[in-house]
């Protein structure tokens, strides 16, 4: 496999995939209450077998999981990676007892995940989290603080949560805690939020944890979090390109059969050649979504940087490609329940989380002169 082209059998797998989004997650997704988790569908991902293959695939294997549900079901798409996101951690750096409670739950979706990590006053600057984890006295911590924008809050079952164990440490004095959803003096309000998956905030009253609780090493937990996101950044620009390809695949269909100004939209120079510039931002974007990713599976060195230029790129285009789609549709595109409205309002959010893109170009400047400053080009 290259960067620039999938096997046979990934193709068959992927389209085997938007089958079974569209003829059993869907009508699932038809059937759940926007804004709380939908445990029929996470329930189903897992009898498909999707949500074990989060533990056992690469980079590239989740963002065709991803581009391919989205494609026909996003809140399949939405389920399926925040099942990742919150049990990833727990998977690459949980004991031996911590995968062994969790991970078969997970993925056989009978236990939500949730990924704790944005506070009210630390979203994009992701390093300066206040939650503070107090040391007890005994063998563990007292987690108190508050956690704002958490997807799949207040109704998973378990949280990764990143709180500050060495005050004014920065990124250094982080750790990253499973927290079960029961812990004594852990609360949740629901957020209405316009993307329809659930989003919510967490309240900790001297939430106890304990060295058994801990993913990673103590001080270090922001390496957990970074390295979590790295991986699903790029699928992150998997969910935007499955986004925009089912966009203009509506816009082709719609402009080649609605008739105006006697012929059909197509017709129109001005019509055509916004759908050429769809299709060509589109598959830019798929290119480096699978680049990026197979630099994650192949252990480059450029991984973070590569990971923010394909978020970056892809959910910019899917905005732009959901954006165009809606205009050479016109009025009916607006209207609740079409494709593109859902679309219209889902597409929003992937700037924003996991990074927003003004991180991602950050992140991309940073590397940049980081790789540069260490080989000694393109110095002044």
């Amino acid at each position: 496999m290259t960067a620039f082209s999938l096997e046979p059998e990934q193709l068959a797998w992927c389209e085997r995939l938007r089958t079974l989004a569209a003829q059993r997650l869907r009508p699932l997704a038809d059937q759940g209450d926007p804004g709380h988790v939908n445990r029929p569908l996470v329930a189903e991902l897992g009898a498909a077998g999707l949500l074990a293959r989060l533990f056992t695939s690469g980079a590239l294997d989740l963002c065709l999981m991803r581009e391919s549900l989205a494609y026909a079901c996003t809140e399949a798409e939405t389920a399926l990676a925040l099942q990742g996101l919150g049990a990833h951690p727990v998977h690459a750096h949980g004991t031996e007892a911590q995968r062994a409670r969790w991970l078969p739950r997970v993925s056989d979706g009978t236990a939500v995940a949730a990924f704790a990590l944005s506070e009210p006053a630390a979203g994009s600057d992701a390093a300066a989290l206040s939650l503070g984890a107090e040391p007890d006295g005994r063998s563990g911590w007292r987690l108190t603080g508050d956690k704002c924008w958490i997807s799949n809050a207040p109704e998973a079952d378990l949280y990764t949560v990143f709180a500050r164990t060495t005050p004014g440490a920065g990124a250094r004095g982080v750790t990253a805690f499973l927290v079960p959803a029961d812990r004594p003096g852990l609360t949740g309000t629901p957020l209405d939020m316009l993307s329809p998956h659930p989003i919510g905030a967490l309240a900790f009253d001297a939430v106890p944890v304990t060295a058994d609780d801990v993913l990673g090493e103590p001080d270090r937990g922001f390496r957990v979090a970074m390295g979590t996101l790295n991986l699903f950044r790029p699928s992150v620009g998997a969910f935007a390109v499955g986004m925009a390809r089912a966009a203009l695949d509506a816009t082709l269909a719609h402009t080649r059969a609605r008739e105006a100004f006697g012929g059909t939209l197509r017709d129109l120079q001005t019509v055509s050649h916004q759908v050429a510039e769809m299709a060509l931002r589109t598959e830019a974007a798929r290119l480096m979504v699978y680049a990026a990713a197979t630099a994650y599976d192949e252990n480059a060195q450029d991984v973070p940087g590569r990971a923010a230029m394909a978020k970056l790129l892809a959910t910019e285009t899917a905005q732009y490609v959901v954006d165009r789609a809606v205009q050479l549709h016109g009025a009916r595109a607006l209207q609740r329940g079409h494709l593109l409205e859902h679309l219209y309002r889902e597409v929003r959010a992937p700037r924003i989380y996991e990074g927003a893109s003004e991180v991602q170009r950050d992140i991309i400047a940073k590397e940049l002169y980081r790789t540069t400053d260490t080989t000694g080009e393109a110095r002044a």
